[in-house]
């Protein structure tokens, strides 16, 4: 996969968890994956091993924030929640999802 592919897929990725934590409040990692795959119709799946490295660059660069709490089963798990600079991040991520698929929809339109 090309570089620009799998940046263009990670920023996807990242669009999709900032969307859900901002809906949704804070939640843990199969919170989130449920919650894309539920919304989604189950056509997006999101597995751990693009799940965590994305929340662990997310929070790296202040999109998120995470903090130890007990799941609805009774489990230690780390929840996520979106900061200031994650709404800013969100604002601007989807109104770059909104001009390519803009552009792509002329180019699909186009006879």
């Amino acid at each position: 996969m090309s570089k620009s592919r799998n940046d263009s897929l990670q920023g996807a990725l990242g669009l999709l968890i900032l969307k859900t934590l901002a809906s949704r409040g804070p939640l843990h990692g199969y919170g989130i994956t449920s919650h894309i795959h539920d919304v989604s119709n189950e056509l997006v799946r999101v597995e751990e091993g693009s799940l965590y490295p994305a929340l662990h660059r997310m929070e790296q660069d202040g999109w998120i924030r995470s903090e130890w709490g007990i799941t609805e089963k009774n489990r230690k798990a780390r929840f996520y929640s979106l900061t200031n600079k994650g709404r800013k991040q969100l604002a601007d991520e989807e109104a770059g999802w909104s001009r390519l698929a803009s552009g792509v929809g002329r180019v699909l339109r186009y006879t």
